[in-house]
């Protein structure tokens, strides 16, 4: 029955996830295009999803301890509704031609994506020690729905209210955000009860820190997502400026999307059969190979293949960071845990916000790619460490 009633909240979890995820890829289809046309300078253009990004991460660890104070029901409620709000004003700045206002409306929706980062913990804090992998992968599978609807639901809305392009978009993300409220009325995770507040949080957050899988873990995510969105938002004004045409961008974001979430069915397989460190190094590998597609044209099939690639070498870093994360702390740590977790990587994501635009802007496609070269070696580099550390203490022992 346990198992049962723990499957149940994974699969709500994933559908809101899969709800959550279409939002955000008509958001990264439309909202770099909309930038550009409502900003006065083409290198703000990003500066939109950058606001974005900034409120996802200052959002991460207050979501964190609210939900450890009212439930993850509540405060998954709260989210849904911020991003409705969010939704609804940047389609109301582009009826009313205001950037700040644009940039507001994306800092709400960042707010809400802040606590909807929490749902594939919350599906692992459900979940059994053999299940946990799975469940993660389960959820963040959700976000293959996003790949196949996002970005036919941005081309088919970003003209349905007359005279204001991209609104309808936004208005499509609003209906999506109103359905993933009403289902989380549905989902059943306990409460915290009155004695887990008082009791013990664990050990103190510097000792879990100074754990090598936390520094991995974290590294993995903070590559994964810095990595991968520093140049996905910069490929709409790349196949835009390449002569591609206005109808390439959905294609090329829903192969991107495909790569990210289509793995996620069988990335916990993987896990348990290969072991979490061969996972982040395959991870690392592709968004390398990523780069090196994206450096070698700029053909629609260069942006295909590259964009594909990205995706999947961010699952693969993304649920192997998860999945070591948690096996980093105790049950009673995992709230104060993945509230920084978070914070770190979307520290990451919001810096790789401010900055694409710009770089792109100033230096081009190809320089776009290769400021991730390092931080993929880093990554590879820190997994080494790992498995030298974990060697180590096993001949020591």
């Amino acid at each position: 029955m346990a198992q049962a009633h723990a499957r149940r909240n994974v699969f709500l979890l994933a559908v809101c996830q899969a709800l959550a995820m279409t939002s955000m890829t008509i958001m990264i289809t439309l909202a770099s295009l909309t930038g550009r046309m409502l900003a006065e300078d083409d290198a703000f253009a990003t500066l939109p999803l950058a606001f974005q990004y900034l409120a996802t991460w200052l959002t991460t660890i207050p979501a964190s301890a609210l939900m450890r104070r009212i439930g993850r029901r509540w405060g998954f409620s709260i989210g849904a509704l911020l991003a409705v709000s969010g939704a609804g004003l940047i389609a109301l700045a582009i009826i009313d031609l205001s950037f700040w206002l644009m940039c507001a409306g994306n800092m709400l929706v960042g707010m809400g994506m802040g606590f909807a980062l929490f749902y594939r913990f919350a599906a692992a804090d459900a979940a059994d020690e053999h299940f946990r992998a799975k469940a993660i992968s389960w959820v963040v599978s959700g976000g293959v729905f996003a790949a196949l609807v996002g970005p036919e639901l941005a081309r088919h809305t970003r003209e349905l209210l007359s005279g204001y392009l991209y609104a309808g978009g936004f208005v499509a993300m609003m209906a999506l955000f109103g359905t993933c409220l009403l289902l989380i009325q549905f989902i059943r995770i306990p409460a915290p009860t009155a004695a887990s507040l008082v009791q013990g949080q664990g050990r103190p957050l510097r000792e879990i820190m100074m754990q090598p899988a936390f520094i991995v873990a974290v590294l993995s995510g903070m590559v994964a997502y810095g990595v991968m969105n520093f140049i996905m938002l910069a490929t709409p004004f790349a196949v835009e400026d390449c002569g591609l045409g206005p109808d390439a961008t959905p294609g090329v974001i829903r192969l991107h999307a495909l790569g990210m979430f289509a793995p996620a069915f069988f990335t916990g397989h993987l896990i348990n059969k290969f072991g979490v460190r061969r996972i982040l190094v395959a991870g690392a590998a592709l968004l390398a190979a990523a780069v090196a597609t994206d450096l070698s044209g700029v053909t629609l099939a260069h942006f295909w293949i590259g964009l594909f690639l990205l995706g999947v070498g961010w699952n693969f870093l993304y649920v192997g960071g998860s999945t070591l994360l948690i096996q980093a702390c105790r049950p009673e740590e995992r709230s104060k845990v993945q509230g920084l977790n978070d914070f770190f990587i979307f520290g990451t994501v919001a810096c790789s916000s401010f900055m694409s635009g710009w770089v792109y802007g100033t230096f081009g496609w190809g320089i776009v790619n290769s400021v991730g070269i390092p931080l993929i070696m880093l990554s590879l580099l820190a997994t080494a460490w790992l498995v030298w550390r974990s060697r180590r203490a096993a001949v020591a022992a």
